[in-house]
């Protein structure tokens, strides 16, 4: 639901905001007076196109912001929403509810807003298209399009979304079958030359056998075994050093061992007086702990060190193994490794026997054969709902002055595709002697937005909770059949919320809120502003709308028996 508007510098209007509330709102107002800028700010909203045009003359840009409130909608739904938002990094705000914006500059440029993140236009597309819906003369070309038609049949009948999923679950199943089955048979010669080369590969790789992080430890030896007399001797000299010669196996001179010295140093201050003197006995004790472990991590060292002299050949032999792998496969073994992991899965994938083929057509055969019968059961449900679709839209324009007027639906079948292997074409007949004829042909403009009104009325029926806002439905109307639309968007507005631009009395006193969009002209400019209308100020509104009576007692009297009827009607409607 919108529950908010505000414009500023757009056309007419220099600044203008409304609270939008459920049910039907109604937007009124004289010719020129700025309605159509309200509905180019809603356009602006949705990812429309942004036209530098627009901008108020004299401003330099023009913002339309909105917010839009999930309350309502279908779980599925607002799962949708929060994942188109957490993948632009936005979120709602505090009163749960998303804000939207876009700016337009009078130099061309624009930008959009969600949640207070900069995002490309395309993305408040995405989210509006499960927001809200704009009708207008332009948007007429969408009931033309099959697709459209198609999802409305869909939309008619729940029991067939449920019908549609399993389709895809198994035609999905069948394009991947027949893909594989047709790149075995169409590649044969091809995929046997690659499965000689990825069992080479492999044999190859296995011969090594080579470990994971093997090439970087052997660094790490050979670096030692290339050093490894230096390596001795400096390790050798610090043994000797914190030990004395004898310590470390061999024959020196008479100095006494740093370990020596450090330990007679720390048993001289033993017995001293002098409480730092002790301190500083306690702190040779521990330099004399860790020379301790530093001999022995030393010796340790020293008999770890390689005495076999052909080892580093041999680990040098071995790296250039490794080498040859890392040259043909991967940068490093690790990603040796991930290759030959992957190239074994593809080689189980690749069977090019006359066995593996003929088990894969089987395959497909059978998924062919249940993707069918899906695809059928499917069609079987969009053909009934197509009967029943056709009536009741049927039912629903004898009230919209068009008492004679026949609309079907019919089915036909076409190739395979994700949403099934049917077509749907809306016909209308002006009487029932007449052959039904496509929309495009057969219609005018009023009467596809009566259409449009006349579908969304009867698909209301089995959702709610979306936005819709209706720009001239009630164009070349009046009379009955003005009474009979504003019936109808009471009704749609049950369930939705509804927003109308419209010229007619008849269909304003429906409305649950009127916002009246009012033109102030000067010698310098020409503004307008929207005001939200009271009872006692609708009524006065009312009269202007039947032919400028707003200054006639008589006017208003009819206005206001209007107003009381079309009420008490919406009042009935929504106990």
């Amino acid at each position: 639901m919108l529950a908010e508007i505000a414009i500023s510098n757009l056309g007419v209007i220099s600044h203008a905001s409304a609270e939008l509330a459920p049910g039907l709102t109604v937007l009124t107002g004289e010719t020129g007076a700025g309605k159509t800028m309200v509905i180019t700010g809603l356009r602006l909203l949705t990812g429309g196109r942004a036209d530098a045009s627009r901008v108020r003359t004299g401003a330099k840009e023009a913002v339309v912001e909105g917010a839009f409130s999930t309350d309502g909608l279908p779980e599925d739904v607002r799962v949708r929403i929060a994942e188109i938002a957490e993948g632009a990094g936005a979120a709602a705000d505090e009163n749960d509810e998303y804000v939207v914006s876009r700016s337009v500059k009078a130099t061309g440029r624009s930008k959009a807003h969600l949640g207070g993140r900069t995002v490309p236009a395309a993305t408040l597309g995405e989210l509006s298209n499960e927001l809200l819906t704009i009708h207008g003369q332009n948007d007429q070309l969408r009931l033309m399009s099959p697709d459209q038609q198609l999802a409305a049949v869909d939309r008619f009948d729940p029991k067939i979304a449920g019908k549609l999923e399993t389709y895809r679950t198994a035609y999905t199943a069948w394009r991947k079958a027949a893909g594989e089955l047709r790149e075995r048979t169409e590649r044969r010669q091809e995929l046997a030359q690659e499965l000689d080369r990825l069992q080479f590969a492999i044999s190859e790789i296995d011969e090594v056998a080579p470990q994971d992080g093997e090439d970087t430890d052997l660094v790490d030896t050979i670096n030692r075994l290339q050093d490894v007399d230096a390596l001795r001797e400096a390790s050798h000299t610090a043994l000797v050093a914190i030990d004395g010669a004898e310590a470390a196996g061999g024959y020196g001179d008479d100095e006494d061992a740093a370990s020596t010295l450090v330990g007679r140093a720390a048993t001289a201050l033993d017995g001293a007086s002098d409480k730092a003197l002790q301190e500083l006995g306690a702190r040779l004790h521990e330099v004399a702990s860790m020379l301790g472990d530093v001999s022995a991590e030393l010796g340790s060292y020293v008999a770890e060190l390689p005495s076999d002299p052909d080892e580093l050949e041999r680990l040098l032999q071995r790296q250039q193994q490794l080498k040859g792998l890392t040259r043909k496969y991967a940068p490093d073994i690790a990603g040796v490794l991930a290759w030959r992991a992957k190239a074994a899965k593809r080689l189980e994938r690749i069977d090019t026997s006359d066995e593996a083929i003929e088990q894969l057509r089987k395959q497909v055969a059978e998924r062919e054969s249940q993707m069918r019968n899906r695809a059928a059961a499917l069609s079987k449900a969009r053909a009934k709902a197509a009967t029943a679709l056709g009536k009741a839209v049927t039912e629903e324009l004898h009230g919209l002055a068009m008492p004679k007027a026949q609309l079907t639906v019919s089915i036909a079948s076409t190739d395979f595709g994700p949403r099934g292997a049917d077509t749907a074409e809306i016909r209308l007949a002006p009487n029932s002697a007449l052959e039904p004829k496509p929309l495009a042909t057969s219609a005018s403009g009023g009467e596809l937005s009566r259409v449009m009104l006349a579908l969304e009325v009867v698909l209301s029926g089995t959702s709610g909770g979306a936005t819709m806002v209706f720009d001239e439905v009630d164009a070349g109307v009046g009379g009955r059949a003005a009474v009979e639309i504003g019936r109808r968007l009471a009704r749609l507005a049950a369930r939705n919320q509804v927003i109308v631009v419209t010229h007619l009395p008849q269909v304003a006193a429906y409305a649950d809120t009127h916002l009246h969009v009012a033109k102030d002209v000067s010698d310098e400019a020409v503004t307008s502003g929207v005001l939200s209308l009271s009872a006692a100020e609708r009524i006065d509104e009312l009269a202007r709308m039947m032919a400028g009576l707003d200054d006639s007692d008589t006017g208003k009297a009819h206005a206001k028996e209007l107003f009381a009827r079309a009420q008490r009607e919406v009042e009935e409607l929504r106990q």
